[in-house]
């Protein structure tokens, strides 16, 4: 099982953003964060790398039915979604809460984990 959704673009980098923002807003996801890995690995370590963007993705009545059965959840929390140039494109990928949830021990948390990874694969296609 792969631990993530990943679909090529034909947008740009920015453009990739902006639709999967929008795309992400559709489902009920609002973006908490927005790390930009590129100035980062600059700024820390004076390395040059691809343009990498790391969105936060949280969907409120999700995230508060996984905290209600499992208290440590938090630590998996938001949902990551990438954006990245690779070659001459730029690709867009999100995790599967599926698979990052197998290794917690809870049932309960099963099926609110499939709910989130429809409406990310959705996310995903859509863009």
């Amino acid at each position: 099982m792969s631990y993530y959704f990943v679909k090529p673009t034909t947008y740009s980098f920015d453009e990739a953003i902006t639709r999967v923002t929008d795309e992400l807003k559709k489902e009920g996801f609002g973006v908490l964060t927005e790390i930009d890995v590129k100035e980062i690995l600059k700024k820390k370590l004076n390395a040059d790398f691809r343009r990498y963007k790391i969105l936060g993705a949280c969907n409120p009545p999700f995230a508060y039915q996984a905290l209600q059965v499992e208290e440590y959840i938090g630590a998996m929390l938001p949902c990551n979604v990438i954006v990245q140039e690779k070659g001459s494109g730029v690709e867009v990928a999100a995790v599967d809460p599926v698979a990052s949830m197998a290794g917690v021990k809870n049932d309960k948390l099963a099926g609110i984990a499939e709910q989130v990874r429809r409406k990310l694969a959705n996310v995903i296609k859509n863009v």
